[in-house]
């Protein structure tokens, strides 16, 4: 073989990543932007300390090759899992509606003291999940095989 190996012969593989700091958190954000999750996916276990999300995410790092073939583009499950978190508070969340679907926008961390700090998850909608935490770690795993996209259209947001 006389040329290097190409990103695009490689296969798909599941996402794992871990963010421990603000640069790695930039990196989960940008995977999860736009990924859908109902209202019963959500879950913090407060003795583990853990927050967790089933999400439907968009998979972005297919996205430009799927517009390259002219559709195609995919989701897949994955579980964003937030550790070490002292306090959860909710704003423009109606937690009794279980068939509410929210669509995560962003995610931001604010330092605070010794490596604490707030996680804000921004929703569509004015939604807000706050999590106060003890250090920085946010977990993203794929869980399920890629799957077309229901509306077979990138999300896109007006300027």
């Amino acid at each position: 073989m006389t040329e290097d190996a190409r990103f695009e012969d490689g296969r798909a593989a599941p996402l794992r990543l871990r963010a421990l700091d603000t640069d790695d958190l930039a990196v989960i954000a940008a995977l999860v932007q736009d990924a859908v999750f109902p209202a019963v996916q959500m879950k913090w276990d407060r003795k583990a300390r853990r927050f967790a999300l089933l999400l439907n995410r968009f998979r972005w790092e297919n996205a430009a090759r799927a517009a390259q073939r002219g559709g195609g583009y995919e989701r897949v499950q994955a579980v964003l899992a937030i550790e070490d978190v002292m306090r959860v508070q909710t704003q423009g969340i109606d937690k009794s509606d279980t068939d509410l679907v929210f669509s995560l926008l962003s995610i931001a961390f604010q330092s605070g003291n010794d490596g604490a700090g707030r996680i804000e998850l921004t929703l569509a909608g004015d939604g807000m999940i706050a999590l106060e935490v003890e250090a920085l770690e946010v977990i993203l795993r794929d869980v399920t095989r890629p799957y077309n996209a229901p509306s077979g259209k990138a999300p896109s947001h007006p300027e």
